[in-house]
């Protein structure tokens, strides 16, 4: 069974699920993929692991960087699993491209397989697919929307005001 509860970002809701022990997702109402990984869901907004996230949200949009100290729990193929293992080490701050990425899995990996799977990415924000860029740091498509993606490097200081 999955759980589920509402973020009221500074730059649009969120919706955040959890199976009780990890978090399974957090998507912005209406991107791309919404829910696509889980089953059906229950309103439950008292469990602690929605307390913890909520808090790290808190944070994060007050422009700090705050530490994960609870389970990210994607679901997805083996191979998704590793861009987002990848995804997840890009430090607060900085980016990486799609062939970086790429050519952390393999020397023959295409960069665009790398974006299905970053794209597919169930926990925005806290597996920051944001801080992904096309080559040349060109920005590039965000499941979320192009919109949001500059909101949070632009949070982060990625890109200027």
């Amino acid at each position: 069974m999955y759980y589920y509860t509402d973020y009221h970002s500074p730059i649009g809701k969120l919706l955040i699920v959890s199976d009780g022990e990890a978090i399974n997702g957090v998507w912005f109402y209406n991107q791309r993929f919404f829910k696509s990984t889980v089953g059906e869901t229950v309103k439950n907004d008292d469990l602690v692991i929605f307390k913890e996230v909520k808090e790290w949200l808190d944070a994060y949009f007050e422009g700090k960087n705050p530490e994960i100290n609870f389970k990210l729990e994607p679901s997805g193929t083996e191979f998704r699993q590793r861009v987002w293992k990848i995804l997840a080490e890009i430090p607060y701050g900085e980016t990486m491209t799609y062939g970086e990425i790429a050519s952390k899995i393999s020397p023959t990996m295409s960069a665009q397989a790398v974006g299905g799977a970053v794209g597919h990415n169930p926990i925005s924000i806290l597996i920051p697919c944001h801080r992904v860029l096309g080559s040349n740091g060109k920005l590039t498509g965000y499941a979320a929307g192009i919109d949001k993606k500059i909101e949070l490097l632009k949070l982060e200081k990625i890109l200027a005001d």
